[in-house]
């Protein structure tokens, strides 16, 4: 009676052997990626939400401080220091009447 060597494998385990790896090193670089991508977009919805957060605070500093409100966006960039990155927002920035509190969007440019 012939002895098998615990040493030896099938074809089938060499295979697997090799793929393995190669297959634990893909799953890991896709979940990787996704997760960049993932914090990208938290980031830039983060950076949207902190402008218009401190345009409205600058908005209502100038209604407590001159009694009006601004009367466009280029003032309360002008006047109160906000910096729009134009290459990334767009300021919809609407107002009505001096002691009516403007009507202010943020929106990302597609890119």
């Amino acid at each position: 009676m012939k002895k098998k060597s615990i040493y030896k494998k099938n074809i089938f385990a060499k295979i697997f052997s090799v793929i393995s790896p190669i297959l634990f090193t893909l799953v890991v670089a896709v979940m990787i990626i996704n997760g960049l991508n993932k914090t990208e977009v938290s980031s830039e919805a983060e950076g949207r939400r902190i402008l218009s957060d401190s345009i409205f605070r600058s908005t209502v500093k100038c209604y407590a401080i001159e009694g009006r409100y601004p009367e466009s966006i280029e003032y309360v960039k002008k006047k109160y220091g906000i910096i729009v990155d134009d290459s990334k927002y767009v300021v919809d920035y609407e107002i009505f009447a001096s002691n009516i509190m403007p009507l202010i969007k943020v929106r990302e440019l597609r890119k």
